[in-house]
């Protein structure tokens, strides 16, 4: 098996949630996976959370321990693993954002970011171009565990992470976390220029609201180390 190569705690996700034609997604698969569907549909998920407490080989960094990502991602599976490709990870750590890169090839970019994290409204931001935008969510009461077969599982069961490697080749790591509760979100937003940050195809996030949308309470993680697997 192969070793932690980081823990953290992931806190207050925010999770919005399209579906997605399959064809805009077909090029960014990475080799040895395939789409990973419920009920014949693919989805796409713009996610806003917390990384706390932070360890890389099990020491804390410092002043890289606690930070804010946003993400664009989507579902595959290589036989019985169901995994997330992420299309672009933003983060407010260069040194986050490029050892990402250098190891792992994982799409990552550093952007100043900002969030709150309330008892009624979670919300997470970036700026660009000296322009604040990201996504927001609000709720209400207790979280509930995971409804079997629901949206919110779907999405959130899924422990392996897949990265396409700059000779065409994918990377596989395990993330490993305990089940999450979660709260529907009441009202959700997205101010991001989709199409602009992820590309024209994605566009269509900001022409309709999310197919579902909730906060997730998270946990702690381990992050294993990559795998090469073709």
């Amino acid at each position: 098996m192969a070793a932690r190569f980081l823990t953290a705690e992931w806190r207050e996700l925010v999770m919005l949630n399209w579906e997605a034609d399959p064809a805009i997604l077909a090029s960014r698969v990475p080799r040895g996976t395939e789409l990973d569907f419920q009920g014949g549909r693919t989805f796409v998920s713009v996610v806003g959370f917390l990384f706390l407490r932070t360890r890389v080989l099990g020491v804390p960094i410092p002043l890289h321990r606690n930070f804010e990502e946003l993400n664009l991602r989507f579902y595959v599976r290589r036989g019985d693993r169901r995994g997330v490709v992420f299309v672009k990870e933003i983060v407010p750590k260069i040194a986050i954002a490029s050892t990402a890169r250098a190891l792992y090839n994982e799409p990552y970019a550093r952007h100043p970011m900002r969030h709150i994290a309330a008892p009624d409204r979670v919300q997470y931001e970036f700026r660009k171009e000296g322009l604040w935008q990201g996504l927001a969510g609000t709720r209400r009461g207790k979280p509930a565990p995971l409804e079997a077969g629901s949206r919110e599982e779907f999405i959130v069961e899924h422990y392996w992470g897949y990265t396409r490697q700059r000779d065409g080749g994918t990377i596989e790591y395990r993330v490993e976390h305990p089940k999450w509760s979660v709260w529907p979100a009441l009202t959700s937003e997205l101010t991001l220029d989709a199409a602009s940050l992820y590309g024209v195809e994605f566009g269509y996030l900001n022409r309709r609201p999310p197919d579902s949308a909730f906060i997730a309470e998270g946990s702690p993680v381990h992050v294993y180390r990559g795998v090469r697997i073709v």
